[in-house]
């Protein structure tokens, strides 16, 4: 599979190879992790967002296939979510390019290129200290009431982010200043499609996003009014929504884990 996506505007700061140059390029690191980076780039005088993809191996697709994961080879998973997202409406990165190289499912490489944002910040952020500095009652109300549309929206057609915190959910800092809660969801590189509603995927997700807010002052009355406006669904699935959230904090809150996380973040700069 051979293709190259790439606006006009761009092709200028390119050479007679873009794909290999857009692979090869260097830029301010926002995630270094096996087989894939994040950079930010300027190119004139507009902000992108690169990831490059180098090829993830057979140990990591056959390791997601013992696990009954569904591998991710590269950047077109995003490509095609933020292609999805912008057809039921939900705001995310903006599309601008992409490129895919190779026939060989473990050494594709690809990229994707996407809009910066520009002054953002996330939800994670926004709720840090809500625990011991509580918001405004309607304030919070509202950012209930928006992530369970956002994520009606999103489950209701299929698909499962897979990396559903909070800080993948955006906000535009002007907006938010003016008490504005318009929701980004960003970091899309593991989306799944054709997802039913109340399925294990979308369970998840719903206990990924609990997990996120577990440090953040949630009580049980902000998840009811999350319910109130969420797709309807069993106690069963409430009940593993909860029960995994509580293993991934126990997960999260691990050595091990806390371990890994200082190295991903000694390669960021």
């Amino acid at each position: 599979m051979n293709q190259l996506n790439l606006p006009e505007s761009l092709r200028p700061f390119f050479g007679a190879d873009p794909f290999a140059e857009i692979m090869q390029m260097q830029g301010k690191v926002f995630r270094d992790v096996r087989g894939r980076k994040t950079i930010q780039v300027t190119l004139g005088d507009k902000s992108y967002f690169i990831k490059q993809h180098f090829g993830v191996g057979w140990g990591e697709i056959f390791k997601s296939y013992l696990s009954f994961k569904e591998p991710v080879l590269g950047a077109m998973t995003e490509v095609r979510a933020i292609q999805k997202l912008d057809e039921i409406g939900i705001p995310t990165t903006p599309l601008v390019g992409y490129g895919v190289q190779g026939n060989n499912p473990a050494k594709q490489q690809s990229f994707i290129i996407t809009q910066d944002l520009g002054d953002i910040t996330s939800l994670e952020d926004v709720c840090a200290d809500w625990k011991t500095n509580p918001p405004d009652a309607q304030f919070k109300q509202q950012v209930m009431i928006k992530m369970a549309q956002l994520a009606t929206k999103m489950h209701g057609a299929g698909l499962c982010h897979r990396d559903f915190y909070l800080c993948h959910l955006a906000l535009k800092k002007a907006a938010l200043a003016q008490g504005e809660v318009n929701l980004i969801l960003i970091d899309l590189h593991r989306m799944m499609l054709s997802q039913p509603s109340g399925g294990g995927a979308v369970i998840k997700d719903i206990a990924g996003l609990i997990f996120s807010t577990m440090d953040c002052g949630f009580t049980d009355h902000d998840w009811a009014l999350f319910k109130q406006h969420y797709l309807p669904q069993t106690a069963h699935f409430w009940a593993k929504a909860e029960t995994r959230a509580n293993q991934l904090y126990a997960k999260y809150h691990s050595k091990k884990f806390q371990q890994r996380l200082d190295v991903e973040k000694s390669k960021m700069h």
